[in-house]
């Protein structure tokens, strides 16, 4: 499989705590690799960095071979990045559909000029309803983001993202919130956009069912990582166990 995301010796500390201690792995073009691990294990603020939201005292990103650790957010976005976020905050002045809209028309407003002469949003409004579909609220197009249940948001933040034709899907908590049912339906929509080829690396927090549809597992925990591999070994290792239900963690082997 073809590396397409390779994060190495990311060091994060805010004064003196340290929030990430040289964490390194990567991600192959079309797997869908978890990454979990305790509250304040350190996990978003490794998607931030990545994204290029947070700077980090030490870091190696590469995107498909290119190195970004030192690009803008917006230019890793460009490149490939898509990052949707734990708690949803779409412009509410606009309805779902103008809210996806907004983002598959990222290239042309990327420049003044184009933007300020378009008119038509046709072409736009076509590819958003496209994603809408994808992840099941096309429903939901025409109507005003406020008051909508979280399910429909959550989504929504999905589609967004998916907008944005990105090479990896960084997701961040999306089954926070949601009771069981909407859970699971969300967690097979986004192994359904995952079988279609796109790259996801997904945050959290519901195990249940990140080892339904994860094919592989990266632990972190107090700021490091301490397990990565595939989902039934990575839960049988005792370090991962230990940092889960808090008992005391097994010596390493000298």
């Amino acid at each position: 499989m073809r590396l397409i995301l390779d994060i190495q010796h990311v060091t994060v500390r805010f004064g003196g705590v340290v929030a990430l201690d040289d964490v390194s792995f990567g991600v192959n073009k079309g797997e869908f690799v978890c990454l979990i691990g305790p509250n304040g294990a350190g996990k978003t603020t490794l998607m931030r960095a990545v994204t290029g939201v947070i700077k980090p005292q030490a870091a190696e990103v590469r995107l498909a071979g290119k190195d970004i650790s030192h690009l803008p957010t917006h230019k890793r976005a460009r490149l490939g990045l898509a990052l949707t976020h734990q708690i949803v905050r779409p412009f509410r002045s606009m309805t779902v559909l103008d809210n996806v809209a907004l983002a598959a028309g990222h290239r042309r407003i990327a420049r003044i000029l184009p933007a300020m002469l378009a008119v038509d949003r046709s072409a736009e409004r076509k590819r958003a309803l496209k994603y809408l579909k994808l992840v099941g609220i096309d429903s939901a197009a025409n109507r005003s983001v406020v008051g909508q249940p979280l399910g429909v948001t959550k989504r929504l933040e999905v589609a967004r993202a998916l907008a944005l034709e990105p090479e990896i899907l960084l997701l961040d908590e999306p089954l926070a919130g949601l009771n069981s049912i909407e859970a699971a339906r969300l967690a097979d929509t986004v192994a359904d956009i995952n079988r279609e080829g796109l790259t996801v690396v997904m945050i959290e927090h519901n195990l249940g069912e990140v080892l339904r549809v994860a094919q592989r597992l990266v632990v972190l925990d107090n700021g490091r990582k301490i397990a990565e591999g595939q989902p039934d070994e990575v839960m049988r290792n005792p370090f991962v166990r230990a940092a889960y239900v808090g008992k005391e963690q097994p010596h390493a082997a000298a």
